[in-house]
């Protein structure tokens, strides 16, 4: 079931968004060629606890840490770890937010030193398909016409869409309904109403958009072995258009 949500619900979701786009902000500063991502994560962790907020995905299903970092050719969920970022790397840090029990999610993928052309562009394209899919989260839309969008673009423009991990309702919540597909058909799949609070979080991979669970049961990796990227917003549906709440 859909949860819509109300003004004042989405006031609170935003203020969590507001502390979760400045830490984005913040990691924007100190990621670079040498650090790691376990010291990214404890980073992360301090800098919620000082602004009463907790991470609300660790301890999810037995999840150990406070954000996920997805290195080079990692799509999602990696374990950050002691080994040092390289120059040329890629890493997506996504992280869900909880202050005072309302939440916000939202992934970047950063650029580690100087990265190649093709490693830029790949972060770009991802980051146009985001906002893309982000433009058609408007009343009376329906969700295929979010995936559509999406997949079309990056197709396009030679990128490969992850099917296997979606976007997804957000409230009090880490995952509520609906399921936010970014493939799909225009004019498919639920309509958008006033209230509803969605993740849009396209993952876009290099070369094929297969993946696999490595022998943790949580980090997704390419099959191919080709680089990925995400970029993630928590969007609230509104009679003014998408309200983007994890705005950088």
């Amino acid at each position: 079931m859909v949860i819509l949500k109300t003004q004042s619900q989405i006031e609170k979701m935003a203020k969590a968004g507001k502390i979760l786009a400045t830490c984005h902000k913040e990691l924007a500063k100190r990621i670079a060629p040498g650090v790691t991502t376990l010291e990214i994560d404890r980073f992360v962790e301090n800098f919620l606890e000082k602004h009463e907020c907790t991470a609300e995905q660790k301890g999810y299903m037995g999840y150990p840490f406070a954000t996920c970092a997805s290195v080079n050719d990692v799509i999602c969920h990696g374990f950050p770890a002691r080994r040092p970022l390289k120059n040329g790397d890629l890493v997506t840090i996504d992280m869900v937010v909880n202050h005072k029990g309302w939440l916000a999610d939202s992934a970047w993928t950063y650029e580690v030193g100087t990265v190649t052309p093709e490693v830029h562009r790949l972060i770009q394209v991802t980051k146009e398909a985001l906002y893309i899919g982000i433009e058609k989260a408007v009343i009376g839309n329906r969700l295929g016409d979010i995936g559509y969008a999406i997949q079309s673009y990056a197709e396009a423009q030679g990128f490969a869409v992850v099917r296997d991990y979606t976007g997804h309702g957000i409230g009090q919540k880490m995952h509520e309904s609906p399921t936010v597909l970014h493939y799909g058909e225009p004019g498919k799949g639920l309509r958008l109403k006033e209230g509803m609070v969605i993740t849009i979080e396209p993952m876009i991979n290099a070369g094929t958009y297969k993946a696999k669970v490595d022998a943790d049961g949580w980090t997704v990796r390419t099959v191919d072995g080709s680089l990925s990227a995400q970029f993630e917003h928590t969007i609230a549906i509104t009679s003014e258009g998408p309200m983007i709440l994890t705005k950088q």
